[in-house]
């Protein structure tokens, strides 16, 4: 009797537990696709602050273990399971995913892939998706925002901030983009934010009072959250919204309850993973026009630090410095 096809063995960073020391470069078998998925031979994978979280247990869900990081990223179709339509092997793609990306290969369901727009490369595909749809959806779906309203843009240089300046800019809005370091004020001015602002500094809020003419701002993007989200909240225009998005800052913040009722102001949750959930259609949308954005240059998606699989390690604690400008990509395969 003829012995099974042995199966085929990839490269992945495997976590046995969900801590930084547990990760190795591991040699496992290529997956499968089933009913409805596609496999993608991944070129890069990006690597951001939620990416960093959900490796070391400290974000809002805990994933299986044995864990493979990497939440998005970029490649070319491998493989196709049963019942996948209007794809080919070879066309280049991009996957959201629960983690997968830090190896050779992946498999998702074809609903999560976006195809490339025309000359974008394969570490901008893998930095952009998960930001700039959040992006979308938090100003646009969820803020409300109109044109000519001043949106205020916290942890403006990381990856989100960066796709929630340009996305404010193309609704219309102003933005006024707060930043700890001169650097990331930088890349901020030159994504287009209209006044930036150090909210390291005791004053900041003061600042911004000026700004505004005493008004306070529309609409708060804010990722940071920590003490600074009460501080924040306090400088909302009557009617503003203060849009939650995580909690970069370390710490999950109490507000007082009645700061919304003098500010007939709004304190909304953003969670674009339960957006692709309970609305996929919608997100699917979203990824459709953003291609179509960033095919006509309205939006440049922009990469952080490179690092290859090797550097795997490098990678993981580099999405967690607040230094951080930008998403880190790391380079799966060059080939």
């Amino acid at each position: 009797m003829a012995l099974p096809p042995s199966p085929m063995q990839m490269y992945a960073v495997v976590g046995q537990e969900l801590k930084l020391e547990s990760y190795q470069l591991r040699r496992v078998d290529v997956p499968e696709p089933g009913v409805g998925e596609v496999r993608i031979a991944i070129k890069c994978t990006g690597v951001g602050f939620a990416d960093g979280l959900l490796s070391t247990g400290q974000y809002q869900l805990k994933p299986p273990l044995p864990f493979i990081p990497g939440c998005e990223f970029s490649g070319v179709i491998d493989a196709l399971g049963p019942q996948v339509i209007n794809v080919d092997i070879g066309q280049p793609v991009s996957a959201i995913a629960m983690g997968g990306g830090f190896a050779e290969y992946a498999v998702v369901p074809q609903a999560s892939l976006t195809r490339l727009p025309n000359g974008m490369g394969f570490a901008e595909a893998a930095v952009c998706w998960v930001d700039y749809t959040t992006a979308l959806h938090a100003l646009r779906d969820r803020g409300r925002v109109r044109p000519d309203e001043t949106v205020l843009v916290l942890g403006a240089a990381g990856g989100l901030g960066q796709a929630a300046i340009q996305i404010a800019r193309l609704l219309g809005a102003r933005v006024i983009a707060a930043a700890s370091s001169l650097a990331k004020r930088e890349t901020a001015l030159k994504l287009g934010a209209w006044q930036v602002l150090e909210y390291t500094d005791s004053s900041w809020t003061e600042q911004l009072k000026a700004l505004t003419e005493g008004r306070g701002v529309d609409v708060i993007f804010d990722p940071v959250g920590g003490a600074g989200l009460e501080t924040a909240f306090r400088r909302l225009a009557w009617g503003g919204r203060h849009l939650v998005l995580g909690f970069a800052g370390g710490t999950i913040p109490a507000l007082p309850t009645n700061l919304p009722l003098l500010k007939g102001g709004s304190l909304i949750g953003v969670d674009v993973r339960q957006f692709d959930l309970y609305q996929p259609l919608e997100a699917a949308e979203a990824r459709a026009e953003l291609a179509q954005l960033i095919a006509a240059k309205r939006l440049q998606p922009e990469t952080g630090r490179r690092f290859t699989m090797a550097q795997f390690a490098e990678a993981l604690a580099a999405s967690l410095d607040r230094q951080r400008i930008g998403k880190t990509v790391l380079e799966i395969s060059s080939s």
